[in-house]
């Protein structure tokens, strides 16, 4: 007998540029309250009281920083994160790699880079489902929820505007294209 087949790994990225210094954004990011504040309305992200602010003296590169729970509207528990960061360059990246409940395998790894007067943020995302069948419902919610993120970024960070965004009537500081996202996503067997 062979060995079974592999699972099905999804990817999306997206970038925006905002109008305010990396430092800043970095401390916004590297919150909880931030985290929450990107993802408002959608979902909230628990944690304890001591890791409001991601230390990067407390991270221990490959294990657990905490367990977070995913409340869906503020309220309801629909999955766990195993917080743990596989690497971190304070003041510019990080790369997340946690178990979940729903999730084999989920990766996050955020950028934030000067460009001009303020920076881009970065963020690209790869997971594997448990059930193979809720690959696209996840890339689907996944996708929805980085535009969020990323629109919220905007707002919160005064996004700079451009000739370019003025002229094609995009929101100031977007990378997402008129389908909805620049996003190198897909699937990889």
């Amino acid at each position: 007998m062979g060995s079974p087949a592999p699972q099905r790994a999804y990817e999306l990225a997206c970038s925006s540029t905002v109008g305010a210094a990396r430092e800043q954004v970095w401390a916004h990011a590297t919150s909880m309250r931030g985290v929450n504040r990107e993802l408002f309305p959608l979902a909230r992200m628990t944690y304890p009281r001591q890791h409001a602010a991601i230390d990067p003296i407390r991270i221990e590169l490959g294990r657990r920083l905490f367990r977070s729970w995913i409340l869906a509207g503020w309220i309801l528990p629909i999955d766990y994160d195993d917080l743990t960061f596989i690497e971190f360059e304070p003041g510019r990246r990080f790369l997340e790699r946690s178990p979940m409940l729903t999730l084999r395998e989920w990766q996050h790894e955020r950028i934030v880079d000067p460009a001009g007067d303020g920076c881009t943020v970065t963020d690209r995302v790869r997971f594997v489902p448990r059930a193979a069948v809720l690959g696209p419902l996840f890339l689907a919610t996944f996708r929805f929820a980085f535009r969020l993120r990323h629109r919220n970024l905007r707002r919160l960070f005064a996004a700079p505007r451009t000739a370019s965004d003025t002229a094609a009537g995009s929101a100031p500081g977007s990378a997402w294209d008129a389908d909805g996202g620049q996003h190198s996503e897909g699937t990889h067997d």
